[in-house]
């Protein structure tokens, strides 16, 4: 779920046959153990957070898996993992697994609740975000994580673009102060902000809504949002303040960011490979390389110290689950050598 922006079609295909040049699945890849390099880069941008700014909330979105050693919602949980992160983000637990709108197959969805409920064992608090626009969908998601003990947001676009008109009021709305990812009844999944005309008009629509959470982008149309945006965005108008979240990716590079290099186009960086063919613009990553951890993390001027200088509260951390992408094309070239 990305902001989508139109590139050359030159781009993705100089990318595409450098990563065949440059060996997309060499036999190094095939060696790395893709999910301990997923939850130590996560462990890192934790610890880097909460030493700059002391009770930062660091929210993976999917990949719920990385919580126990063998993947499944009986292993072993990884204690240093749980440890580093406040909350776990979770799409399609009840629609939209399969489709928008569309009820996700229970076996999915009891998969998904085993590893929430370990989560929240934990103290790691669940945010749900399903995709459906029927109303009787959207109350039955929102009371389906009510009784779950979950935060959720019903999304009625997947792009995430737009404030709900249904229900007219967020789920559990109240008028308390939210200091704590617990505390939250409800919150806002808004991170393409394309259709509102100005920055000023944006800021407008969310800073009347009364949700507890805000899960927005750092930038509007590639400007980034200040101290004094956020702190616009702070109180609820009926009363109580909120918390004040950052999407970010860290499985895939967005050319449409402050940190896309025009000279990608013609020499890729080795870390950089093909085009998601869902999401138009964006970029499989090794996200266990150096390079590419110094854009997202560890320094001020990095896209994680940018997010706290804006004043957020806390950052959501998409295509965590990219591990399984790069399980998939390694053991797609094993099977290839094989036969």
């Amino acid at each position: 779920m990305k902001e989508i922006i139109c590139i050359s079609g030159l781009l993705s295909v100089v990318l595409l046959l450098t990563s065949c040049v440059t060996g997309n699945n060499n036999a190094s890849h095939s060696s790395m153990k893709y999910r301990d390099e997923m939850r130590e880069f996560i462990q890192d941008i934790s610890s880097w957070a909460k030493n700059s700014s002391p009770g930062f909330f660091i929210i993976p979105q999917n990949g719920q898996e990385l919580f126990t050693t063998t993947g499944i919602p009986d292993g072993s949980p990884v204690s240093s993992y749980l440890n580093a992160i406040d909350g776990s983000g979770r799409e399609d637990l009840f629609y939209g697994y399969t489709g928008d709108d569309i009820s996700t197959p229970s076996s999915d969805t009891e998969w998904m609740f085993s590893f929430l409920d370990l989560g929240e064992a934990y103290g790691i608090e669940a945010l749900v975000t399903d995709y459906c626009s029927t109303q009787w969908k959207i109350d039955s998601s929102y009371t389906w994580c009510e009784e779950a003990g979950y935060i959720s947001f019903a999304a009625d676009h997947r792009d995430l673009d737009n404030i709900s008109a249904y229900p007219a009021e967020p789920w559990n709305m109240n008028q308390e102060d939210i200091t704590r990812l617990s505390e939250a009844g409800n919150f806002l999944y808004l991170i393409n902000p394309g259709q509102y005309p100005s920055r000023q008009e944006f800021m407008n629509a969310v800073a009347a809504t009364e949700y507890d959470l805000l899960i927005i982008d750092l930038f509007w149309n590639g400007e980034q949002l200040t101290a004094q945006d956020i702190s616009q965005l702070r109180n609820k108008p009926g009363g109580g303040s909120r918390l004040i979240i950052a999407y970010m990716s860290i499985g895939e590079a967005e050319d449409y960011r402050y940190y896309w290099q025009q000279s990608w186009s013609s020499t890729p960086p080795s870390w950089l490979h093909e085009e998601n063919p869902d999401w138009v613009g964006n970029y499989l990553v090794e996200y266990w390389d150096s390079d590419w951890q110094e854009i997202i993390t560890g320094s001020d001027n990095s896209y994680l110290g940018r997010i706290i200088d804006s004043g957020f509260d806390g950052v959501y951390l998409d295509k965590v689950d990219t591990f399984e992408t790069w399980e998939d094309q390694s053991e797609g070239k094993l099977n290839a050598e094989r036969n």
